[in-house]
């Protein structure tokens, strides 16, 4: 497993395809890994066939990363740093960051952050949720800290909690993760967002919010509806993946 270090914590990462190519960073989603964001559903295999150098990590307190378990290590300016360290250690200079739920949270706090290295943005799986919110998470938090899922009664709770135990997480982890990361944006903030952005979202996902609504408060962003699907299978629709190779192809300035 390769590994990057950055504010203490060693970080699982990959590196695929021609390093002389476009970059694209995929920032995966909360209680995900690269794994079973990128790899699994075949974006890393869809991305390098297409021509682009393709780079992942698990964030901190997921997959092969390190998992810190206090609150104060996942706000979503420190999640972003990570992804603003991988580029610097991997030397690349521009990439578009494509992050799917939590994961477009980090990138729009990323691209918020410094723009230039970032010019196309595409957000999967989070619409205005990134503005108005997401919903309650404390019953997440407090479905992954409870003794068994059988303990647990609420229903996105019980999902979550699930999806935990089948990825053999640190919930102790993840429940300090979503404590702290599921900070908005205001209006303003996304407004200056600027980079070409595609927003996709599943049209029975009812976590994300709506692309629509996002998309116009933003100067440059097209939604897509990512038809059938909820908040869980969207990612790997191919439907979605073709939508993102032609917009990549067409505002992704090499």
């Amino acid at each position: 497993m390769d590994v990057f270090e950055n504010d203490g914590l060693r970080l699982a990462f990959l590196d695929e395809g021609d390093p002389a190519a476009p970059a694209v960073l995929l920032i995966h989603g909360f209680a995900s890994s690269m794994r079973v964001n990128w790899i699994e559903p075949g974006w890393v295999q869809t991305l390098a066939g297409a021509g682009y150098r393709v780079l992942a990590f698990d964030h901190r307190g997921h997959g092969g990363s390190d998992k810190p378990r206090e609150p104060a290590a996942y706000t979503p300016e420190k999640m972003a740093g990570d992804a603003h360290a991988l580029l610097a250690r991997r030397s690349v200079e521009r990439a578009a960051l494509f992050g799917y739920s939590m994961g477009a949270r980090v990138a729009a706090f990323a691209a918020l952050e410094t723009p230039e290295p970032f010019p196309a943005l595409v957000f999967g799986g989070l619409g205005d949720g990134l503005v108005r919110g997401v919903g309650d998470w404390d019953p997440i938090a407090a479905a992954l800290l409870a003794d068994s899922l059988d303990d647990v009664t609420h229903e996105r709770g019980r999902m979550f909690r699930a999806f935990a135990d089948r990825t053999r997480s640190d919930r102790r982890a993840l429940a300090a993760c979503i404590t702290t990361s599921r900070r908005e944006l205001s209006p303003a903030d996304v407004g200056r967002i600027a980079q070409p952005t595609l927003i996709g979202v599943g049209t029975k996902d009812d976590i994300a919010g709506s692309a629509t609504e996002l998309a116009a408060m933003m100067p440059n962003a097209t939604a897509f509806a990512i038809s059938g699907r909820d908040h869980m299978l969207a990612v790997g629709d191919r439907a979605f993946k073709a939508e993102v190779l032609r917009f990549l192809a067409n505002s992704y300035v090499r």
